[in-house]
């Protein structure tokens, strides 16, 4: 099974639709949060027709509106803060923030953690623990607009810029 993940999109949807036409291959696509507004959600219900997986960011402003979009798409779950999954066997972990991401790895319940917020991609362990911040797709504080793939077969997350 493949995840795409993907974080802190901050509005923008061109780099969005760049992102969901690179992933029609995953099975599912889970939001590290910092979507922004309710048109991305919409936006990302209408370009993605698999299970998504959202949680909120400290950005996501109007979360009345954005559930209230999200509610349009049957294929879509918004967590709240704090999403506890199970794909494939694989038991994963999703929040916004660094610190609670670090802390739920370190719990070893977990086969994959992942989180956003710093912007800052990065793919790391703790014991048997894969963590994984897929960056941003925002692209505007790195100068890089990037995602993840994770495969749950292999255990492998991988980077993929787009440019």
């Amino acid at each position: 099974m493949q995840l795409a993940i993907i974080s802190d999109i901050h509005d923008r949807g061109d780099h969005l639709a760049v992102i969901l036409s690179q992933v029609t291959d995953a099975d599912a696509l889970i939001c590290c949060g910092d979507l922004c507004s309710p048109f991305i959600v919409v936006q990302l219900g209408k370009g993605f027709t698999k299970p998504i997986h959202v949680v909120f960011g400290n950005n996501d402003g109007d979360l009345f509106r954005i559930t209230q979009q999200a509610s349009r798409f049957s294929h879509m779950t918004l967590h709240g803060e704090f999403a506890e999954l199970t794909c494939d066997g694989k038991r994963i972990a999703v929040n916004h923030f660094p610190e609670i991401a670090r802390a739920l790895a370190a719990s070893d319940r977990y086969d994959l953690v992942c989180y956003g917020h710093d912007h800052k991609h990065s793919i790391e362990t703790n014991g048997d623990t894969l963590i994984v911040n897929p960056g941003e797709v925002y692209g505007g504080l790195t100068g890089v607009a990037s995602y993840v793939v994770y495969d749950t077969v292999s255990g492998v997350a991988t980077r993929r810029d787009i440019g």
